[in-house]
């Protein structure tokens, strides 16, 4: 397994370590879950870059990858709504479309056609990332009642009523609509054929 695998690979077990560290709860697990989540945010972006750098783009590679950046992305935010930060219908919208962006490359591999990753699935990834991020530190600033003059200020700027959070927020839900629909008009031929 060269290097740019292993480093996808990696993602899957720090997503398992988000997942229980989470689930375990309180500032220790909180935290844990935290930077297992930003080391994997780094290393989705970090594989693609090596991979094509080092010429070392696998078929294992681009089957792994997606796959990783889904599970990530499904654990975190089933958490998220777990905890009331994430309404559970915009949860749905968001896996919903990682199936069907899924299935349409599916689709599009049985007939000998790549649909390549764009800018707005980039830009979707991005702010589903960073409102993990946010997530992340809201649980651990709200369930450590910081009295420090910054660590307040970081609780408040992330606080889900905040504009940060809201931004993140309705970002992702706009960027995963308007990329799903965008992977929909670019492929809408393979329905025909």
């Amino acid at each position: 397994m060269n290097l740019p695998n292993s480093i996808t690979f990696a993602r899957l077990v720090l997503t398992a370590i988000f997942v229980v560290s989470a689930s375990w709860g309180g500032t220790p697990g909180l935290m844990v879950a935290l930077i297992s989540f930003v080391i994997a945010t780094i290393s989705d972006w970090l594989d693609g870059y090596l991979a094509r750098k080092m010429n070392l783009v696998t078929s294992l590679g681009k089957l792994l990858d997606p796959l990783a950046d889904k599970i990530l992305v499904a654990s975190a935010f089933v958490f998220f709504t777990s905890k009331d930060l994430c309404p559970a219908w915009i949860t749905c919208v968001i896996i919903g479309r990682e199936f069907l962006v899924t299935g349409l490359r599916q689709i599009a591999a049985d007939k000998g056609k790549i649909i390549a990753a764009d800018n707005l699935g980039k830009w979707k990834t991005t702010f589903q990332l960073a409102l993990g991020i946010t997530c992340l530190l809201w649980l651990i600033l709200a369930s450590s009642s910081p009295h420090d003059g910054f660590l307040l200020f970081l609780k408040n700027l992330t606080s889900p009523s905040d504009w940060l959070f809201l931004g993140f927020l309705y970002g992702a839900l706009a960027l995963t609509l308007l990329s799903g629909l965008n992977y929909l008009r670019k492929s809408w031929h393979l329905f025909l054929d």
